[in-house]
């Protein structure tokens, strides 16, 4: 190999370890970051333990208006399906037939008391007769008997005249209470006989009955004490809320009013009535109704929204995030939803975070995103441990 040969293969191998030495060496790989998820702390709040039921409205009052007197409808004055206040007119009868019976009766309570002042005036010359001894006893008994029925007849007119001026009255029907009216049974020109024709439908509307029916043992352990004792506050004050089937919430307070006297034995159940007020008119007997009823005193409660809690092979449960930042699988008891979060009963304690929504396994490292029970973001909770 000649020396020239030898001197570039040297130049070469030169500049290659000279372009080999310009190169750096690639960093090492960053470790991933932890998946941001958010994390909301328990709620604490004090809760009234309740059981709830399905029942019906009913009202307190209800009325089938019929006359009390017959005779031809002449005119109708019922606002359908409207409001109306007790003593309101809604038909009047013709009373030009009762208004002659009325005419009647006057006269002869007239006649009845003329023949009363005569039968007093000759009771009082047969006095004096008889002290004078000008007539016999038997014509002052006559006499005395004479006063007394002719009293007696003028009572007995009296009352029929009191009787034709009630039927008269009566010729005008009117709202026997305050309430919703319905249909008009009846229109103008029919003949109705009193007590029996049927002319609409009253029921009232504020307050209203909700009845339900409770297992034996809510009963027992909720509604039997003090029942026994007179003037013993006991079922009667037990509280429940009312909603419709609709309704999202419990906003109409009520109370227990009544309580039956015996057990359904073919439903193991009690039947149970509460009065709700109804000022806004929106609640119509005759609608099913959710009810909650008080069981027992407020105690402290932890709540977690829905959307936070899984389901592992029919258990459920909730992933708690530590103070490493890890997830923990915590199994836990539900309870009931209370204004749209749901009380855990067993599994979860104070101050315990939990992570609120989001693809997470138990066992990983996350970064905690502050926010509440429902997933809203919040600029911090207190113990989140995330970074600021």
């Amino acid at each position: 190999m000649t020396v020239k040969r030898v001197s570039l293969i040297t130049a070469a191998i030169g500049a290659a370890f000279a372009i080999a030495g310009c190169q750096e060496a690639p960093p090492p790989a960053a470790p991933a970051k932890p998946p941001s998820v958010p994390v909301a702390e328990v709620i604490v709040r004090s809760v009234t333990p309740f059981a709830e039921f399905t029942g019906a409205l009913t009202a307190v009052q209800r009325v089938e208006l019929r006359p009390r007197v017959g005779g031809y409808i002449q005119d109708v004055s019922v606002p359908e399906g409207g409001m109306v206040e007790k003593g309101h007119g809604l038909f009047n009868i013709d009373p030009r037939a009762l208004q002659a019976t009325l005419n009647a009766a006057t006269a002869r309570l007239r006649e009845a008391q003329a023949a009363a002042l005569l039968a007093q005036a000759e009771h009082a010359r047969a006095e004096q007769l008889f002290a004078q001894k000008v007539i016999a006893r038997d014509r002052l008994d006559t006499a005395t008997a004479a006063l007394h029925a002719g009293k007696a007849q003028v009572d007995a007119a009296k009352a029929a005249q009191d009787a034709a001026q009630l039927d008269l009255g009566f010729a005008r029907v009117t709202a026997p209470i305050s309430g919703r009216v319905g249909q008009t049974l009846v229109t103008a020109g029919n003949y109705v006989t009193s007590g029996v024709t049927p002319l609409t439908t009253i029921v009232a509307v504020d307050p209203l009955h909700v009845y339900f029916d409770v297992d034996e043992r809510t009963y027992l352990r909720s509604l039997a004490t003090g029942r026994g004792k007179a003037g013993a506050p006991g079922a009667q004050s037990a509280k429940v809320m009312v909603a419709l089937l609709t309704d999202t919430t419990y906003a109409r307070p009520g109370r227990v009013d009544f309580l039956a006297n015996t057990v359904d034995r073919g439903t193991g159940t009690v039947r149970v009535r509460a009065v709700v007020a109804n000022p806004d008119g929106q609640l119509t007997p005759g609608l099913f109704a959710k009810v909650k009823l008080e069981t027992g005193a407020p105690q402290s409660q932890v709540l977690v929204a829905d959307q936070s809690i899984g389901t592992d092979q029919g258990r459920r449960y909730v992933l708690v995030v530590d103070k490493d930042e890890m997830t923990q699988y915590r199994p836990v008891e539900l309870g009931p939803v209370v204004d749209g979060l749901r009380v855990i009963a067993q599994g979860l304690q104070p101050g315990e975070r939990i992570v609120v929504k989001g693809l997470v396994r138990p066992g990983m490292q996350v970064t905690p995103q502050p926010a509440a029970v429902d997933g809203t973001p919040v600029a911090a909770l207190p113990g989140s441990g995330a970074a600021q």
